[in-house]
């Protein structure tokens, strides 16, 4: 009987979350990480997270540090999360003894600083990924220590001692929208729950935009919160406005769009790279370290996008800067065309690549 030699199992922790911004990529690197290098996974979060229904629903095993938030929360949240740090990297240090990784990849989030200080402390390589131009609290905590970084911008670059542009993974599906139907369509988003502040406006906004628009179709996901007051706002606008509470076909929906409004949160300025589609940004003002803004302000320099504050987001300013590009179909197109140069469709699989590569697996 011939003697099968088998290659060893890579073994990585994927540590952070909080978000799905922060737990969908991860999710899409532990995937890559598995059916390109056979790797085993396991993630670490904390009990607060979405990472908490996401993880365990895609079949990875999940383990819990007690860590809150440092930014933009009270001194005593922050004096608690303090108190927590030690504890939180030492259950993380008993966690990378226990299972033995090759490598620690940090996603961001309240987990990732204690796991991926823990991984450095233990000597075990790692990789933070960072997809917004300015990197988050736990991400600049550990920047100077860990083996390697993958970021959106190459301006993040600086931040890390070695690091390479991978971009965000996003849903293949975005990748595959084509051009928009022959109607003008504005298609205006702000995550799962919605932004009150760009519902408001564009409720405000919607009969007026039709009238300067010519052909004009709005289609608005406005979350829970505001879908009622956004059905009696369209009322008496004769179909041309479409309200949802959420739509699950986002890629479906961008393919209709001719232009979009939404947040600048890392996440969603992949999938409009991607997609290769002209947006406003309006970027939400309370994020941490202001990294909505400079996202937004990352595509506005290079002419992908254009960005309204969301101080100075106001009825006038909405149907100005929507009514001056609807005019201008040369400049939507460049838009898209800029936007698609800052696409990465292989963003999850470079990115486990270099996770094997420092792993010493590849």
């Amino acid at each position: 009987m011939a003697h099968v030699v088998y290659s060893p199992i890579m073994r990585a922790i994927l540590a952070g979350g909080g978000t799905g911004g922060h737990v969908i990529p991860a999710l899409a690197i532990a995937h890559e990480l598995q059916k390109q290098y056979g790797a085993e996974i396991l993630f670490v979060g904390t009990a607060r997270g979405i990472e908490n229904r996401l993880v365990p629903a895609a079949g990875y095993d999940l383990r819990l540090v007690q860590v809150g938030a440092l930014k933009n929360v009270s001194l005593q949240t922050r004096l608690k999360t303090f108190g927590d740090l030690p504890r939180a990297i030492w259950e993380s240090s008993r966690i990378l003894a226990e299972f033995r990784p090759d490598v620690a990849v940090g996603v961001g989030g309240y987990a990732s600083g204690p796991a991926m200080l823990a991984a450095v402390a233990r000597r075990i390589p790692t990789l933070v990924f960072e997809p917004n131009f300015v990197p988050g609290f736990a991400n600049r905590i550990v920047a100077s220590f860990v083996s390697a970084a993958a970021v959106q911008f190459q301006e993040t670059g600086k931040y890390f001692r070695h690091c390479e542009v991978t971009g965000v993974p996003v849903r293949e599906a975005f990748f595959k929208i084509g051009g928009s139907h022959s109607n003008p369509t504005l298609l205006v988003f702000g995550g799962s729950q919605g932004a009150h502040a760009i519902n408001l406006v564009v409720m405000q906004s919607a009969e007026e935009l039709l009238s300067k628009v010519p052909g004009l179709r709005i289609v608005h996901q406005t979350g829970e919160r505001d879908y009622n007051d956004a059905l009696t706002a369209y009322t008496n606008l004769g179909g041309a406005v479409e309200a949802y509470r959420f739509i699950d076909d986002m890629p479906g929906y961008f393919t209709r769009a001719s232009l979009l409004l939404c947040r600048s949160g890392a996440s969603t300025v992949g999938e409009v790279t991607a997609a290769g589609k002209p947006a406003i940004f309006v970027p939400f003002p309370r994020a941490a370290d202001d990294h909505q803004k400079r996202n937004a302000e990352a595509l506005e320099r290079v002419g992908a996008a254009a960005m309204i504050e969301e101080s100075m987001f106001t009825r006038e300013s909405l149907i100005s800067t929507v009514a001056s590009l609807f005019a201008d179909s040369a400049k939507l197109a460049k838009m898209s065309e800029a936007a698609r140069k800052l696409a990465h469709p292989n963003a999850a699989r470079d990115i486990a690549a270099m996770a094997a590569k420092i792993a010493g697996v590849a």
